[in-house]
This record gives structure tokens, C-alpha cells and sequence, in this order.
């Protein structure tokens, strides 16, 4: 039995302001090319883990142009929602969405919070899947990600899910889930999209943790234009197969990423990142008024000016907030 899985599509109709081609086009070009790709691997069925769309509300004449790509695949898709493809990160407005839609058309196939048996060629998987929640990567809600139970009739598990699930810590504060807390599900493969990045396949206990990154480059980060969009090729026999297959439509990001646009953004957040790094390690502030905490610190580190204001600027924002909520 032969899998293909890929995440993240980001199908919209208009262009990210860092993408220096046809945004659209390009688009149509990777899907096809997946469609190809799985053609000629001779797949059983196709994965998405999530964020078909961009917008749930993406246009109906878009959804059109590709539900006759997705008719290209000759493998079932199935697929998982996620916080893009719903209203308000709410799963209950799914069916009002352009994927519950091409779900109603079975276009593609939901298998949010389903079990899912398939067979073929002999071999027997449960497919399982937990979509896009809100807080599922607080420690309490962990669970969604771990299958519980190993079903004896059956020859592999596989669970589909769309939340922060990553290879090692990520930034402090942004909640995630790392891979070494799951470690005791019963799946033999764990699926995850959301992180466009994605991670290395990793093997733990000869259970499989995979997420080939996002088809689509939307994000302007150096990581991004490095990175070449993949999508994975899943066999299943007496053992499991895992392996990459890069697009050839996906052209080097430095053709169609702006890198000007990427080198303001490092600095931007380089410098503010070190901002915050400097005030939090400050240990003599005693009751000084926090913006003269701010313009103290600016002067004796020689901070920008720009970088200065900018901290003050969003300091005010966020009292103004505060003062509107009491």
C-alpha cells in the first residue's frame, strides 16, 4: 500500500506581498505537479494535512479551477481541516467553508475525528485524524495528537493531525507540542502540517513523525528561502518506506521571494529580539517609569532610535488595550 502526503496549500486568490512571481500560477503548477507525482508513483491514496485554503471563503471560481486539479489525482485524497480552512478557528463552521464544500462533492474526503479503515493489497491501516483546534498544543490538550489504543485488526496506524507538533523547542512562550512528548502514542505514523518549515523525518521507537512543510512559500523568512517544497511518498509492506520527493516547479526562493523585503524583516526583528533580550536580563530597574526604564536602557546599549520608539510604540498600544478592557 502506497501513500503520497503533502500539507499546507495555502490555495488563495491573491498574491503574499513577498512573492515576486505569479503567485496563482504557480500554484496550479505544484499541485499539478503533485497530481503527476502521484500518478507515477502509482499511489493508493493521497494525504493533506490541513489548510487546503487559505480563506474558507476563497472564491467559488478559484475552488473550481482547482477541484478539476484534485480530479487529476487518481487516488482518493483525505484530508483534515485546518485553522485556515475554518470561520473564527471554529470547527463547527466546516460546513459552510469552500472544503466542506468540495467534501460534500467528494472532492475530497474530511477525516476529522473519524476512524477510517482502509485495505489493499492486503494490507489493513487506520487512518485517524485530529484537525485544527484552539489551544491543542496546551499541555492539557495534548491527547489529540496520541492514539490511545493499538487496534489488533489492523496492520498499520496512521494519525493525521494540524497543530504545532515540532522536532525540538521552539520560541519561548508560543505554544507547541515536541515530538519527544508524544512518544507514547500507538501510531506507527504521526502526520503534521501547520508548521510551514516542517521538520526532518523522525524515527523513535520505530514509530515515524513527518511533516515535509508547507507546499506553498508564503513567509518571508530566510528559512523559507532556502527551503525547497517536498512532498512524501509513504510505502507500506512487511515494513515502512519513507522517502522525499522534491517539486520541480518549485523554483529557488531567491526567484520568488523578495529578498529586500526579507533582509528589513531580519533586521526588524533581530534588533527588537534584542531589545527585549537586553531589558529582560536588566535587574536594577527599581520603580523607575517604564519609559524611562526604556530610554535608559536604549541610551547606555546605543539602541537605534527607530528601535527605541518602536518598543514605546507598542508599549502604549498595548496600555491603551488594556485600559479599554478594564
Amino acid at each position: 500500500m502506497k501513500f503520497l502526503y503533502f500539507t499546507d496549500t495555502h490555495i488563495r486568490a491573491t498574491s503574499p506581498k513577498n512573492r515576486l512571481d505569479d503567485f496563482l500560477q504557480t500554484l496550479k503548477n505544484k499541485i499539478n505537479e503533485v497530481a503527476d507525482i502521484s500518478i507515477r508513483e502509482n499511489v493508493d491514496f493521497v494525504l493533506h494535512g490541513g489548510d487546503l485554503f487559505d480563506r474558507p471563503d476563497t472564491p467559488i471560481a478559484l475552488v473550481a479551477d482547482f477541484s478539476k486539479i484534485f480530479r487529476k489525482f487518481k487516488a482518493p485524497i483525505y484530508i483534515i481541516s485546518g485553522n485556515h480552512d475554518i470561520f473564527g478557528h471554529n470547527s463547527k463552521t466546516l460546513n459552510r467553508s469552500m472544503l466542506g464544500l468540495l467534501n460534500s462533492f467528494n472532492v475530497v474526503n474530511l477525516v476529522n475525528d473519524k476512524k477510517i479503515i482502509l485495505e489493499k493489497d492486503g494490507i489493513k491501516v487506520q487512518l485517524t485524524g485530529y484537525p485544527y483546534s484552539v489551544g491543542m498544543d496546551n499541555p492539557e490538550n495534548r491527547e489529540n495528537y496520541i492514539v490511545k489504543e493499538k487496534n489488533p485488526n489492523v496492520d498499520y496506524m496512521i494519525h493525521m493531525t494540524h497543530g504545532f507538533l515540532i522536532d525540538k523547542p521552539f520560541i519561548r512562550g508560543v505554544s507547541h507540542t515536541l515530538i519527544s512528548e508524544i512518544l507514547d502514542t500507538k501510531a506507527d505514523i504521526t502526520l503534521a502540517g501547520h508548521y510551514h518549515y516542517g521538520f526532518k523525518t523522525q524515527k523513535v521507537d520505530d514509530k515515524y513523525f513527518i511533516n515535509p512543510g508547507a507546499l506553498i512559500r508564503i513567509s518571508n523568512s530566510l528559512t523559507e528561502i532556502k527551503r525547497k517544497p517536498k512532498v512524501n511518498i509513504i510505502e507500506l509492506t512487511d515494513k515502512i518506506e519513507i522517502k522525499d520527493i522534491y517539486l520541480k516547479s518549485a523554483l529557488d526562493g531567491e526567484l520568488v521571494l523578495d529578498r529586500s523585503e526579507i533582509e528589513r524583516h531580519k533586521f526588524k526583528s533581530f534588533k527588537l529580539d534584542e531589545f527585549k533580550e537586553i531589558i529582560e536580563s536588566t535587574t536594577e530597574l527599581g520603580n523607575i517609569d517604564v519609559y524611562d526604564i526604556l530610554n535608559n536602557i536604549a541610551l547606555n546599549e546605543s539602541i537605534d532610535e527607530k528601535i527605541r520608539k518602536e518598543a514605546i510604540k507598542r508599549i502604549e498600544k498595548q496600555q491603551i488595550q488594556e485600559a479599554e478592557f478594564y
